[in-house]
């Protein structure tokens, strides 16, 4: 695979999980990555960790909300500053504020994850496009299976990650004469710090593997190795694809968080409304 050597990639959600591992793989391939996030420890913790894996790996850091669009595009500009152009950007950052039954669902948990995932990845993509037009650069967004299929109990994160994937669509058309490429990748089960909760066992795990046909969880290394792929040159002919990275669990079924969501919400009379008939419970 061609060299990325001194291409300027931003990360975003660039200190932990899959964010970190994308900005690996791009520095391991040569790149000079910045990443960005809101917590600046989180940042130089993974810079480090990228360092020490990649010795003389060029990883900058700066602390940046994804919804603020001041802090986007001054995350945009240290990207461009420390590469000299920015040729491409994955943009990780995002997550669930809620998880549980959408009828007992608190609003502002739902504004903020939609505000986070398809907010964030709109400023990222409006900062950073003048930048990615002068390279004829790679947008790529992180979404998730759960913005493809049924989630039982993510509902708030699978609505912000279908309309991530679908905004994404639309700029690969618009951007298209400008020779910019976009697209996004949705991530099945990936296990890693964040998600060790569901990795290591149990009814939720036990729900994801029925239905994924490689029977494993996925890795950050697999997820990173994708988003390298898609900023290098090699995908050159690739935009306006939302490309599943998932053992195959998308030809089948979402996974159900059940077992989590009552935790939370099982003592509510309303949480009757979700237990399937005759078994006490949501499985």
């Amino acid at each position: 695979m061609a060299t990325l050597d001194g291409s300027g990639v931003l990360v975003t959600g660039g200190g932990s999980g899959i964010g970190e591992g994308c900005a690996l793989a791009l520095a391991h391939d040569g790149a000079v990555v910045t990443i960005c996030g809101r917590t600046v420890d989180k940042l130089e913790a993974a810079a480090a960790r990228i360092r020490d894996a990649v010795p003389g790996a060029g990883v900058h850091v700066i602390g940046a909300d994804v919804t603020d669009e001041a802090q986007v595009a001054a995350a945009v500009a240290k990207a461009v500053g420390e590469a000299g152009r920015l040729h491409g950007v994955v943009a990780s950052a995002g997550g669930s504020l809620h998880l549980g039954p959408l009828h007992l669902a608190d609003v502002e948990a739902v504004r903020a994850t939609l505000d986070l995932n398809i907010v964030g990845t709109f400023l990222t993509l409006k900062c950073a496009t003048p930048a990615l037009v002068e390279s004829q650069g790679s947008f790529v967004g992180v979404s998730s299976h759960a913005g493809l299929d049924s989630f039982r109990f993510m509902g708030a994160y699978g609505a912000a990650k279908a309309g991530l994937d679908h905004l994404l669509k639309v700029a690969a058309d618009e951007l298209g004469p400008s020779r910019v490429r976009v697209n996004s990748i949705r991530p099945g089960i990936i296990d890693n710090e964040l998600m060790s909760a569901i990795t290591q066992g149990g009814p939720v795990m036990d729900s994801y593997l029925a239905e994924i046909p490689l029977h494993r969880a996925g890795t950050v290394d697999e997820v990173g190795a994708l988003a390298r792929f898609l900023v290098g040159p090699e995908s050159s002919y690739i935009t306006g694809q939302n490309i599943s990275i998932d053992g195959g669990q998308s030809l089948r079924k979402g996974a159900d968080y059940g077992a989590f969501a009552e935790g939370a919400y099982g003592s509510d009379p309303a949480w009757s409304l979700v237990v399937e008939p005759g078994t006490g419970g949501t499985a």
